[in-house]
């Protein structure tokens, strides 16, 4: 089990969704760092559960406004990545030692869908708002996500 580096390749080119990832990547790497501790995981995970659901929302708001065409399909996969780390917390709440299989899980999928299934979005979105995305930062949105 190897702690997550952020690097060029995991970029979309949308610094508020780069940053976004980055911080997804830090609580990840905390979640590495913590194994033994299950208060702290207690927290950790239930952090990540939060910022990822809040992530999604801003990416799909994002998406919606630039009109993606393939919004429709990138909500599904993050429906059931939802659906699948609120199993991990279930087994969790239940006692289970899910630590390395949730940081693996988290690791792989985390990667794999920043590089493809994000990866894919990138154009259309720096299109609409530009390579910093402050375009789309209003409201709600700006005080979970602001800099």
């Amino acid at each position: 089990m190897a702690r997550l580096q952020w690097s060029d390749e995991l970029s979309v080119g949308v610094d508020v969704i780069d940053k976004q990832h980055q911080r997804i990547i830090e609580y990840v790497n905390k979640l590495h760092d913590n194994v033994h501790d299950r208060a702290i995981l207690k927290d950790v995970l239930e952090d990540t559960i939060e910022y990822t659901e809040s992530h999604f929302g801003f990416e799909e708001e994002m998406m919606a406004e630039a009109n993606y065409p393939y919004l429709r399909a990138h909500k599904r996969i993050h429906d059931l990545f939802i659906r699948r780390v609120a199993r991990y917390k279930e087994r969790f709440d239940a006692g289970e030692d899910i630590a390395e299989e949730l940081h693996d899980t988290l690791v792989r999928w985390l990667v794999t869908h920043i590089k493809s299934e994000d990866a894919n979005y990138g154009p259309a979105l720096i299109k609409k708002f530009g390579a910093t995305g402050k375009k789309a930062k209003k409201g709600f949105w700006s005080r979970l996500f602001g800099d």
